[in-house]
């Protein structure tokens, strides 16, 4: 593991567009260079404690998906190699190595989180086990946590700047983005659920759920953000597969499931995270990113 965690960045030579929970992005005009930190966010709050190789695993693990869905949809990506990099920022390529993305700037982003389910999990089954429905969508009765879906389900959300995401409703959607835009998200995130968990599947991993951001550019959507990593999927390797219940996982699932263990009540104070966790959750993360990839995960990245 590396010990060079990086929890924030400062460029002073660029324009800091926006300081995310995880990501810090840039402005270079008409792209963006989004540098992947390894901070970590749960529960909306931000930890003390970096996670080694986090910001690495999205970035890269976002580029691999990124180049495999192209068929799909465009999407943001131009560069994750520091020879695309502008010469004034070389100094800074030990920084930047592995973690960072030149994108296309976006007109705008859409300000609505794309959530597709395949399983029943997370905040989609305390719904379900409240109102039987998940963002309005009647489920049949009898489900349980874990269990599979008869087919994926699109349960957008509000996209919060600060706070939690709220669940919409497809009326509540509508009005928010338009119906017509309504209908191609859903099908375009549908059609990506259903290609990545093929596709995971195959390497013997269940892709639960996960989320996509887009954006909009002069010829239509485009894909943004991240893509199949484990800060917005929920990844159970097939062989401990067992609903009822919690399943193993290899995303940050094992954190949230650690915070609940020690009865924090998502309030300040934010608990410190001790070694062990932080260390696991490193490891989980690149253990994701050798099965789908392939390849054991790159302790240095050459660009």
């Amino acid at each position: 593991m590396s010990n060079n965690a990086v929890y924030k960045t400062e460029i002073p030579e660029l324009n800091l567009y926006r300081r995310g929970k995880v990501r810090d992005i840039y402005d270079l005009g008409d792209q963006l260079l989004i540098i992947a930190t390894d901070r970590l966010s749960a529960f909306d709050y931000v930890f003390e404690e970096p996670i080694p190789d986090k910001g690495r695993v999205l970035n890269l693990l976002s580029a691999f998906w990124f180049g495999h869905t192209r068929g799909i949809i465009k999407n943001h990506l131009i560069s994750t190699s520091l020879d695309d990099l502008p010469k004034s920022l070389k100094a800074y390529s030990d920084l930047l190595r592995g973690r960072f993305s030149l994108v296309k700037k976006a007109q705008k982003i859409i300000p609505m989180e794309c959530v597709v389910r395949g399983y029943l999990a997370g905040s989609g089954f305390k719904e379900y086990k409240e109102t039987g429905k998940i963002c309005g969508i009647a489920l049949k009765s009898g489900l349980r946590e874990g269990d599979r879906l008869d087919e994926p389900i699109f349960t957008p959300s509000t996209k919060a700047e600060q706070g939690h995401d709220l669940p919409l409703t497809p009326e509540e959607a509508y009005a928010l983005v338009g119906k017509d835009t309504y209908n191609a998200l859903k099908e375009i995130s549908i059609t990506l659920y259903e290609f990545g968990a093929e596709y995971c599947l195959q390497r013997g991993v269940i892709l639960a759920d996960t989320k996509f951001e887009f954006g909009v550019c002069d010829d239509g959507l485009m894909l943004c953000d991240e893509l199949f990593t484990p800060d917005s999927s929920r990844f159970w390797p097939k062989e401990y597969y067992a609903p009822p219940g919690p399943q193993i996982s290899l995303d940050k699932q094992y954190v949230r499931d650690y915070l609940e263990g020690i009865g924090w009540d998502k309030k300040p104070p934010v608990p410190h995270l001790p070694a062990d966790v932080v260390a696991n959750t490193s490891r989980k993360y690149k253990e994701i990113y050798r099965i789908i990839t392939g390849t054991p995960f790159p302790e240095e990245d050459g660009g």
